[in-house]
């Protein structure tokens, strides 16, 4: 036997079983779909494993473009039209887009080339720990959901039913570590979400096949600056000294706790403090210096976070908040705050909701039962929230599920890359036909 057909037996031996054509709500054309999903798993499995093993760190230009080039082949393999989106403008390797022109809905499928582990990382292989089981660095964040889409597609046309819409694939290779400016960095992904009807995203969300996303919170970045008037420490608290800056970027921290602690489900979180006689921040690159002695009054104070908000209301709302705590400032010192902002807000409108609702009797009717909303601050933000504003309806973390992303655990649930493929065709067919 030669080692290609061990492999595919190896494959064919471990794929978990398919209960979808005794699912007693598919109709016969859901069936047949359902069935050429499983039928074409191991071609799937085959890929993610190969896609895995290509190093795509963010930095790692050339991997990420060889990675695109791996899915660019499989679209084009189902009649797809796809372009590269050269980085250079916003300092990154780019873009692939994929599109192929139908009538009917407009789909917007959303995946990502990178990932958080970089060439020198010690994590870098595939490797199978169980008949169900896969460990590997990207697996689920998201070369697994980039797999689900190509599966899905190819499904779908094996049926005859991709005449019957428009699709575009973006899959960014940056959504690890953004570009900028986010405008530059994003206006492809905008440009399509403009002509979408309905919009996927492949993200694994909280890990769980019975959730999926319809709400991400923004992430916008802060950075607080105090200057305050240095002196001997033996003059603090003088009318003519004041408190310093120390003190006074604390009492700042201290009211943006106050004010908005309590608001749900907003979350603003300083991750580096500075303060002293001299203080240097390189806030791009997260890390400073600062010194100073005991026996002084500090002058300058420094402090960088992010904030992460639900909606633009309650976005906004924060930020004048943040900016009344800041303004109030102690005497003989002046605090400044400035804000960066990076993904937006995703709030659960009631076409999102829907959209989910569609999705679950899909999954109920599979016999995978029911899925329900991810909690927002299980999930970070993502791609998809760049949408949020001209998304008709929008559904993210269907990808493949598993555990420990971001780490040198990161595992895939193998039985999850069927269900959520299964899940993902099925949902598009009804779509297509006016669903």
């Amino acid at each position: 036997m030669t080692s290609r057909a061990a492999t595919l037996c190896l494959l064919m031996s471990v794929l978990p079983v398919d209960r979808s054509a005794q699912a007693e709500g598919l109709s016969p054309d859901e069936k047949k779909l359902a069935e050429v999903v499983a039928r074409q798993q191991p071609a799937a499995l085959a890929l993610l494993e190969r896609v895995v093993n290509i190093n795509s760190g963010t930095m790692n230009f050339a991997g990420v473009r060889e990675v695109g080039e791996a899915f660019d082949a499989e679209f084009r393999e189902i009649g797809f039209e796809t372009r590269w989106i050269d980085g250079a403008p916003f300092s990154r390797a780019g873009h692939l887009v994929a599109h192929r022109a139908g009538t009917g809905r407009r789909f917007l499928l959303i995946g990502h080339l990178d990932t958080v582990f970089e060439a020198d990382s010690p994590f870098q292989r595939f490797e199978r720990l169980s008949e169900t089981a896969a460990r590997g660095p990207g697996i689920i964040d998201m070369k697994g959901g980039n797999v689900i889409i190509v599966a899905a597609l190819k499904a779908l046309e094996s049926v005859g039913a991709l005449r019957h819409a428009d699709v575009t694939v973006v899959m960014t290779g940056d959504e690890e570590d953004m570009g900028g400016p986010p405008d530059i960095a994003r206006r492809d992904l905008l440009d399509a979400a403009r002509h979408a009807d309905v919009v996927l995203a492949f993200e694994n969300g909280s890990g769980d096949p019975a959730r999926a996303v319809i709400a991400r919170r923004g992430h916008t970045e802060w950075t607080l600056k105090v200057v305050a008037k240095p002196a001997h420490s033996s003059q603090i608290f003088q009318p003519e000294t004041g408190a310093g800056a120390i003190f006074e970027i604390a009492r700042v921290l201290t009211g943006f706790h106050e004010r908005l602690s309590a608001e749900q489900p907003l979350t603003f979180s300083p991750g580096l403090i500075l303060g002293g006689t001299e203080v240097t921040l390189d806030a791009p690159r997260s890390r400073g210096t600062a010194f100073g002695k005991t026996n002084v009054v500090a002058g300058d104070a420094a402090a960088i976070g992010d904030l992460r908000a639900i909606s633009p209301e309650q976005l906004g709302a924060a930020k004048q908040a943040m900016q009344d705590v800041a303004a109030a400032s102690l005497p003989h010192a002046t605090s400044t705050l400035t804000f960066v902002d990076g993904y937006p807000p995703m709030a659960a409108t009631p076409e999102n909701q829907g959209l989910l609702a569609l999705y679950d009797r899909v999954s109920r009717d599979l016999g995978t039962g029911p899925v329900s909303p991810t909690d927002p601050r299980q999930a970070g933000a993502a791609d998809i929230s760049f949408t949020a504003r001209f998304a008709k309806m929008a559904l993210d973390g269907i990808g493949l599920m598993g555990r420990d992303s971001h780490t040198s655990d990161e595992t895939a649930d193998l039985t999850t890359l069927l269900t959520q493929t299964q899940r993902t065709a099925l949902l598009m067919l009804r779509l297509i036909h006016g669903g």
